[in-house]
């Protein structure tokens, strides 16, 4: 009797031990935080990276610094709104705030985009992209333009 209890108090606090071993491995480990780029390539054509933002450690906060920016400004376009070829009226960062939408570059290549989403827009020259705004809710930005429009 005195076996069997001894077993079950170790299974127990092993058991213990391991799932808080796993809950402390999963909550180190981070979901990555990507940037779609848009840019013109040689061929004068808009194409599309991901970046991937790396962080490094700060006080308390992992920190990714990103370009300086000039200001802010908020962007609110209608459900179904088609901003047909054009290039970025200049180099910035597009977050989208709420609402979704689908840019088209070069190949016919597209890419949705929902809340969350970070573009960085530097298809200053060129084709250009499309931009729509899917679903049935309109999409809100934050648009920050970069300080420096040559620097990368």
């Amino acid at each position: 009797m005195r076996s069997t209890r001894l077993w079950l108090v170790s299974a127990g606090l092993l058991s213990f031990v391991a799932l808080a071993g796993a809950q402390t491995n999963s909550s180190q480990k981070h979901k990555g935080v990507f940037i779609t780029r848009l840019y013109t390539g040689p061929d004068g054509q808009t194409h599309a990276e991901e970046i991937e933002a790396k962080f490094i450690p700060g006080n308390g906060n992992d920190i990714f610094k990103m370009m300086m920016t000039t200001g802010a400004e908020l962007h609110r376009a209608p459900a179904g709104r088609v901003s047909d070829w054009h290039t970025a009226p200049r180099r910035q960062y597009v977050i989208t705030l709420s609402g979704h939408g689908e840019l088209e570059v070069a190949g016919g290549k597209k890419i949705a985009v929902g809340p969350g989403h970070i573009e960085l827009v530097e298809d200053t020259t060129g084709k250009g992209h499309i931009t729509r705004v899917t679903g049935t809710e309109e999409r809100v930005t934050l648009q920050l333009p970069l300080t420096d429009p040559s620097a990368r």
